[in-house]
């Protein structure tokens, strides 16, 4: 029989499947998500088709989404089959990344920490450390970003929002082993600058890599940057900046660095060396990160190489 046709009554699609035959019948009557053929006694039959989407579905259900959710998610994207007859959605990953991305946000700026820690536990059981934090937070702390700036959101939003993902990012950062034969890394707020999300964001992809990352967050105190720098002797000091405001300052630290450590490499990111002018940014193109993980790996790369040389 061909697997377009009906092949399963509903108590063995039940049974298979190990879910409720009522709770089957209350999908398909309030969802419309498969649409069963019916015998001649009016009986459903199932295609194998019905079984692998069932089947998808209640995956989904297993791993947190509601059945809504997941749903939703079958509708929106271009239905498919693998080779080994699972069932395959081309566009699930970058949707539903980003769909998780701006419930959090939104759950965020509600001050609901309970249903932020629900969807941040979500995407944690769906994805990789990396995506999570790298892509996932990475979009949602620029959106934060801009939402505060723009004025859209009270600083008390922010500060909600920024103390909560601070927290979780760190718990993860503190239990990732380091390589001891790795560079010792400093990372640090250029002057001026309390946002340190994304120089968080950036010190979990280090810790991930193994670098021994000393954290020291928002700006510190003008002249002591020297004194730890001195006292540490690291290899790579990290200067983020999330204002463009506070753009100017970081480059005057930078050239300021530059002329009293001669073996420190420096690089610099953040969300503000991306909206000033290019030819601000042009005399220090080579301390320049980038604003994407592939572009940091392209830099730390070429640094080392040529530290190993």
């Amino acid at each position: 029989m061909s697997s377009h046709g009906g092949k399963y009554n509903i108590k063995a699609v039940s049974k298979m499947l190990g879910i409720q035959a009522g709770t089957l019948r209350a999908w398909e009557r309030r969802y419309n998500m498969i649409a069963p053929i019916r015998n001649e006694s009016g009986h459903r039959l199932y295609t194998e088709e019905h079984v692998k989407i069932l089947k998808w579905l209640i995956n989904k259900v297993n791993n947190g989404f509601t059945i809504s959710q997941a749903v939703n998610l079958l509708e929106t994207n271009k239905v498919s089959f693998k080779d080994n007859g699972e069932l395959n959605l081309e566009r699930e990953t970058t949707d539903l990344s980003m769909n998780l991305m701006d419930e959090l946000l939104q759950a965020l700026l509600r001050f609901d920490e309970n249903k932020a820690h629900e969807l941040m536990n979500l995407a944690f059981s769906l994805y990789t450390i990396d995506k999570v934090v790298i892509e996932i937070l990475g979009s949602l702390i620029v959106k934060l970003g801009n939402h505060w700036e723009e004025g859209r959101i009270t600083s008390a939003h922010e500060h909600f929002a920024s103390s909560f993902l601070r927290s979780r990012i760190g718990m993860i950062i503190h239990t990732l082993p380091v390589d001891g034969l790795l560079p010792k890394v400093i990372a640090v707020c250029g002057p001026g600058e309390s946002h340190e999300l994304g120089l968080l964001v950036f010190t979990l992809y280090l810790r991930r890599k193994g670098f021994k990352v000393i954290y020291l967050g928002a700006s510190i105190a003008d002249g002591d940057i020297d004194i730890i720098l001195n006292e540490i002797k690291p290899e790579f000091l990290f200067l983020s900046s999330t204002l463009v405001r506070n753009v100017e300052k970081t480059l005057g630290l930078l050239d300021d660095l530059l002329g009293k450590f001669d073996r420190l490499e420096i690089g610099i990111c953040g969300e503000a060396f991306g909206k000033v002018t290019p030819s601000i940014l042009e005399p220090y193109k080579s301390y320049y990160l980038g604003d994407d993980k592939q572009q940091w790996e392209t830099w730390l790369n070429e640094k080392l190489g040529v530290r190993n040389e």
